[in-house]
């Protein structure tokens, strides 16, 4: 085997990260023990979260360390094993972080099974960004039929699951992307009831105003910020918000200072609740699969946006982060 590349944390960022916040090192290829499997990563996810790992503040999962690889999810194949449940060649996800090789404790990993989709999609629409969307969305968004259901981040790798899902479950589907090609893959891909371009709009609120005639049902809200601001005049009474992304707040150093929401949370009686995909995790296999026919049925499209080489993490990570993906981010790091 060659050497094992990792990218690690340099240093905490203040405010957006930059490439100097990333250090590239090579070390040797690990070598599993009782109970672990070495995996050879071939995709890494990079995702919002990251960021937050960046930062040493309280969070609902430990900051990596400086030196530290940086956490990730991805795909990858089995190439020794000392794990009753697997064995060579296996395709699995698991943590492997951002590395070409990665050891990681047997009862971590998830066998992918390459006949349902490209193993790739273990990263988005059939892994965790598409269980965020299906058990926020049925878990506490509950939509009825007739609702109004509005989406922010509508184009992402969360979003655009949530959006679709919405749509089966009989709810008016109003999506908010940036950008004109964003909005185009929302309203004709994804079939939306309505899109809002939000870097278009001087005035947000009365966008959605007059693409929300009813008001809005529920909220699934993955930006936080002046979109959410926008949105609260407009909740029906006892509507619900699911808080699973506030990406506009990430890179601010002193935090986001906006218009308040508890008027019209209490006013209408809003259900607000946060969500991390991990309080389900004991029902993933039955999310996967439901996820999956969807899928194979050609009811839920996906997109994803690869960039090759794993030396590339950063730079693009950086440019996730202001929004120049298009799709699930993902890394290509090996055939």
């Amino acid at each position: 085997m060659t050497m094992n590349r990792q990218i690690t944390l340099a240093s905490r960022p203040v405010g957006a990260p930059t490439p100097d916040n990333f250090k590239l090192v090579e070390t040797a290829v690990p070598t599993p023990e009782r109970g672990q499997v070495l995996v050879k990563a071939l995709y890494l996810s990079l995702d919002p979260y990251m960021r937050g790992r960046m930062s040493d503040a309280k969070s609902y999962a430990p900051s990596v360390k400086i030196g530290e690889v940086m956490t990730g999810g991805a795909v990858g194949r089995v190439i020794d094993s000392r794990h009753p449940g697997f064995k060579e060649g296996d395709i699995v996800e698991g943590r492997i972080g951002w590395q070409d090789y990665g050891l990681v404790e047997g009862g971590m990993l998830r066998k992918v099974d390459p006949d349902v989709a490209p193993i790739s999609t273990a990263l988005g629409v059939l892994g965790m960004p598409g269980l965020t969307a299906y058990f926020g969305l049925f878990e506490i968004g509950k939509p009825r039929p007739g609702e109004t259901l509005v989406v922010s981040a509508a184009s992402g790798a969360v979003g655009a699951v949530v959006c679709q899902l919405g749509k089966m479950a009989g709810a008016r589907v109003v999506g908010i992307a940036g950008g004109p090609d964003k909005c185009a893959y929302v309203k004709d891909e994804l079939g939306v009831d309505a899109v809002i371009d939000y870097k278009a709009e001087k005035d947000l609120a009365k966008a959605l105003a007059a693409a929300c005639p009813d008001g809005i049902d529920v909220y699934f809200d993955n930006v936080g910020g002046p979109v959410t601001d926008a949105i609260a005049n407009l909740f029906n009474l006892r509507a619900r918000m699911i808080v699973c992304g506030l990406i506009s707040h990430y890179n601010m150093p002193d935090g986001y200072v906006g218009p308040s929401i508890l008027r019209s949370v209490l006013t209408n009686r809003v259900l607000i609740q946060g969500m991390i995909v991990f309080d389900w995790h004991d029902r993933w296999p039955a999310g996967i699969a439901q996820l999956g026919k969807f899928v194979k049925a050609g009811k839920l499209k996906y997109k994803e946006d690869v960039t090759e080489g794993l030396e590339n993490a950063p730079a693009t990570f950086i440019g996730m982060l202001e929004g120049r993906n298009f799709g699930k981010t993902i890394i290509k790091i090996a055939e």
